[in-house]
């Protein structure tokens, strides 16, 4: 029967949390945490160290009791019907959890056995898998020779043996190199591309960036803003647009030009050369302003159109940047 909680049900909704709460002693690490995520997308969560969202993963695959509120995956009850559960997802971890005196294959095939397929599609399965991540040429090396974004594909091909409805990336590419956290990026779209539901935690803007649908902005335990990219970046403001001047002496003007154009406060900062205001028509704006300190005779350095980072938001929303520290030193 499918349970619904507006307008979702569980066969549109694949990860629902409801007024979810969780204390370490003194210690609160989820208060009144509300995630809805549907089926065939990628939800970031994003936010600190301590902000509870390893907490909340914790909790939605079945790993951590709760103090209060519920909880669905995949359709069904994580606190009633946790077997269920667990055959519905697929959890890559902050840390790889191989075995790193197997093989790369050994590590797949044992866990295709330990998710009851027969021996021969477990084998079968783990070539396919070390083909998709790249892994084949060194196959039949110990996974504790392997590099660290080696390891971190492996540990992501364990989590996949059997396809997961949903599958939980916990920061998956803490540590990782720019092109190994690339080819995370890579396999993760291919997942959601074959149907599956991804919730990644993350403390990087830029993954949140490039990889979500939509992004939950989490602080001490709560939802404080959710949305697309685009939306919580909106939320901050307009575009704006940048101009440095080659002469500090045409400051003055370049600034009382870019105001008249755009009819917003103009920021300056005349040890740079550099004038900014936020704009609507971005192309139209730009258009302008450089005609306009043309027929000036002010000669431009340096010229930029940029939209407000996630970052921005993530301060504005939160009041600290997202890479702070653990709060009171318990990991949640």
């Amino acid at each position: 029967m499918a349970v619904t909680l507006g307008g979702m049900t569980d066969e549109t909704t694949a990860v629902l949390a409801d007024g979810l709460r969780k204390r370490y002693g003194p210690t609160t690490a989820l208060d009144g945490f509300d995630l809805v995520v549907p089926a065939g997308t990628v939800c970031g969560v994003l936010g600190p160290n301590g902000a509870g969202k390893t907490t909340a993963v914790r909790i939605l695959t079945t790993l951590l009791r709760f103090d209060g509120g519920r909880a669905r995956v995949a359709g069904h009850d994580v606190a009633t019907r946790p077997q269920r559960v667990r055959e519905a997802i697929g959890l890559t971890g902050q840390y790889a959890a191989v075995d790193e005196v197997l093989s790369g294959r050994q590590n797949l095939v044992l866990f295709g056995r330990l998710r009851r397929l027969p021996a021969r599609a477990a084998r079968r399965r783990a070539d396919e898998l070390l083909d998709r991540f790249g892994l084949a040429p060194v196959a039949d090396r110990s996974a504790g020779t392997y590099s660290g974004g080696m390891r971190r594909r492996l540990d992501l091909a364990a989590s996949l043996v059997v396809p997961p409805r949903v599958l939980f990336l916990d920061e998956p590419t803490t540590g990782l190199d720019p092109r190994s956290r690339n080819g995370l990026w890579t396999a993760v779209r291919d997942l959601v591309a074959d149907g599956t539901t991804v919730l990644l935690t993350t403390q990087y803007l830029q993954e949140a960036d490039q990889l979500a649908d939509r992004v939950c902005v989490v602080d001490a335990g709560r939802v404080v803003a959710e949305g697309t990219p685009d939306q919580l970046k909106a939320r901050i403001g307009a575009d704006r647009v940048e101009l440095v001047v080659r002469r500090s002496a045409d400051v003055p003007v370049a600034a009382a030009v870019l105001e008249r154009i755009t009819g917003a406060a103009v920021r300056v900062d005349g040890e740079l050369r550099r004038v900014q205001a936020p704009v609507t028509d971005r192309i139209a704006v730009l258009t302008a302003v450089l005609r306009a300190l043309s027929d000036a005779g002010i000669a431009v350095e340096d010229v930029l159109v940029r939209r407000p980072t996630l970052d921005e938001a993530f301060l504005l929303l939160t009041g600290h940047r997202a890479e702070s520290d653990d709060r009171a030193g318990v990991a949640v």
